[in-house]
């Protein structure tokens, strides 16, 4: 425990690694702020003595009300979403910012898909504005982009696809489905959050946040249909096929996400190293087993 606990501030606080990094901060003895938009959630939310503040608007009159000083934050919200919150951030006094942005800045920089596209220079964007502000303000940054991430049936990676299994009871897959992946647990990457807190090596870096264990598409599917306990069944779509059944599945909201570029990456590495990560924020993550609790409800 601290001898003097510091106060961290933590926007999107109700997100998925949210759920691991409030209580993770608590044991850790910080003082903490949480931050979200979903009123009805936060009020129902109870986390040790984590003290909560809806954000209807950003309204810096009720910051000087309270007179806090943040000095340390944890952004969780989309990194596109955190521009927005730069002179929220310096009216309460923010000295050092930790970001989770995302591995897709490169796996969909050069996607066939528009959305997908827009989305990697998104991130690229918005990861080059942080750094710019916090040097134009004197503060410091840390950059964390996580793989792919999961936990408690949240995700919309590993989620989505045992969602789709415990619908139909097989997946289906375009090619071979042997890219090489590295999901990355929400437990993880929080654990990393805290410790870019403090650790001076990260101060001004940015860092790959990858699982602990390269498998294929496709083995990475077998141990969801194993934590499903449901017999593995593939169905090999052509790419046309493909085309059809996504535009299907669109019509529900939990595969809105989707697309055609998805399947063809199915067959695409896409391995991130992190020692640089277990160097400076001892960041040793799992390998990928998920269990029942990682997935959604049946």
């Amino acid at each position: 425990m601290m001898l003097h606990k510091k106060c961290v501030g933590v926007i999107g606080a109700t997100s998925l690694i949210g759920e691991y990094l409030l209580p993770l901060l608590v044991d850790k003895g910080y003082e903490v702020v949480a931050f979200s938009r979903e009123e009805l959630h936060v009020k129902s939310s109870a986390v040790g003595p984590v003290e909560w503040q809806w954000l209807s608007g950003l309204q810096s009159v009720e910051i000087h009300k309270r007179k806090k000083q943040i000095n340390y934050w944890i952004s969780l919200a989309p990194i596109r979403a955190l521009p927005e919150y730069f002179s929220f951030l310096l009216d309460y006094g923010a000295k050092h910012v930790v970001a989770v942005s995302s591995t897709s800045r490169f796996t969909k920089e050069d996607s066939p898909d528009a959305a997908e596209k827009k989305l990697a220079r998104n991130l690229a964007e918005n990861e080059e504005r942080l750094i710019a502000w916090a040097g134009k303000e004197n503060l410091t940054f840390t950059i964390l982009r996580p793989t792919l991430v999961y936990a408690l049936g949240l995700d919309r990676n590993v989620s989505v696809i045992a969602s789709f299994i415990q619908r139909f009871s097989f997946f289906c897959v375009f090619g071979d489905a042997r890219g090489l992946r590295q999901p990355v647990h929400a437990q993880d990457v929080a654990l990393a959050c805290a410790e870019a807190l403090s650790a001076e090596a990260a101060k001004n870096r940015c860092y790959n946040i990858s699982g602990g264990e390269i498998i294929s598409y496709r083995k990475m599917v077998n141990r969801i249909f194993a934590a499903l306990e449901k017999k593995p069944r593939f169905v090999k779509f052509p790419l046309w096929l493909f085309r059809l059944a996504v535009f299907i599945l669109r019509i529900f909201p939990h595969y809105r996400q989707w697309s055609v570029a998805m399947a063809q990456r199915m067959n695409e590495d896409m391995v991130f190293d992190h020692t640089e990560a277990s160097r400076d924020l001892h960041f040793f993550p799992r390998g990928f087993r998920p269990v029942r609790e990682d997935l959604p409800e049946a």
